[in-house]
């Protein structure tokens, strides 16, 4: 059986790769997604992206992934910290879904440090640039595929 994941991204992070290397690191979205292709790809996963610095068109998304996806990566970016409206539509669609970011968010500003999605997400990593995606990934596949004893 195939499955299928959705990578969620929120706002600005259309400008990896550009904005802040210091915290963000070098890479762009799009090479970041490659990467995740080609992982999806040797597990025998469909993958799909979505990023929009537009909260109701996350959620729009999130709602659409019922029936559709069976599993989701999630970096709402600044959104984690204060969307209320995104943890009830990922509260809603009752899809399990890794929350995914780039830096540590512990390292960072005190704001920062509030994620309101973690406490309903089956996992979160975060802090190690694109390496963060990759283990969401990978940490999703197994799930699906029933190689672990994580969260489904």
């Amino acid at each position: 059986m195939s499955y299928k994941i959705l990578v969620i991204n929120g706002p600005n992070l259309n400008l990896l790769g550009e904005r802040e290397q210091e915290i963000y690191g070098t890479a762009t979205l799009e090479e970041i997604n490659k990467d995740l292709e080609i992982i999806a790809a040797q597990k025998g996963m469909a993958i799909e992206f979505f990023q929009s610095n537009h909260e109701g068109a996350l959620i729009d998304k999130i709602q659409s992934a019922r029936g559709d996806a069976d599993y989701l990566l999630v970096n709402a970016a600044a959104y984690t910290h204060y969307s209320v409206a995104i943890y009830d539509a990922l509260k809603a669609v009752k899809i399990p879904f890794i929350e995914v970011h780039l830096s540590n968010l512990d390292a960072r500003e005190s704001f920062r440090q509030q994620s309101l999605l973690s406490p309903i997400a089956a996992g979160k990593i975060c802090g190690l640039g694109g390496l963060s995606y990759k283990m969401a990934l990978m940490a999703a596949c197994e799930a699906l595929q029933g190689e672990d004893e994580g969260p489904r």
